[in-house]
């Protein structure tokens, strides 16, 4: 599963000197291709709300082998998230468009990160494909 947070169905729209200028439609395109390359199946999904998101979580916990998420905003302040990511049995990786980590303060901290298998960010839309081969990698015991 791939779940996108708040703000990321503006892409293509929103800051796109940070974001770059390609839609949400072309990225969940790319990584139903590069699934399907991989050998896998993924479903994307995004919401601007939180106890959506937690849902879906909950549900890849029953009809997923791993998810990866852009928890976005939510990434520097969901407990809630944290939670719900400790609450199911399969492995998340968490990714970042931008490198949160070379902008504002309050970025440099994800809550979510330390209950993920690993973090991948600053790369565009290759962070979301970086997060996926890990997280195949991860799952199939590949070298690593």
């Amino acid at each position: 599963m791939v779940l996108h947070g708040p703000n990321l169905n503006r892409l293509g729209q929103r800051e796109p000197s940070v974001y770059g200028s390609a839609s949400l439609q072309s990225l969940d395109a790319m990584m139903v291709e590069i699934a399907d390359e991989l050998g896998a199946d993924v479903e994307c999904h995004q919401s601007n709300h939180e106890g959506a998101l937690i849902d879906w979580l909950h549900q890849a916990d029953e009809t997923c082998h791993g998810v990866v998420i852009n928890p976005a905003a939510y990434t520097h302040t969901s407990i809630a998230l944290r939670d719900a990511i400790t609450a199911i049995s399969v492995p998340c990786v968490e990714v970042h468009l931008s490198n949160v980590h070379a902008r504002e303060g309050f970025r440099h901290r994800s809550r979510t990160a330390g209950v993920c298998i690993g973090q991948i960010a600053g790369f565009g839309f290759s962070s979301y494909v970086l997060g996926l081969r890990a997280l195949i990698d991860y799952l199939t015991g590949a070298e690593r």
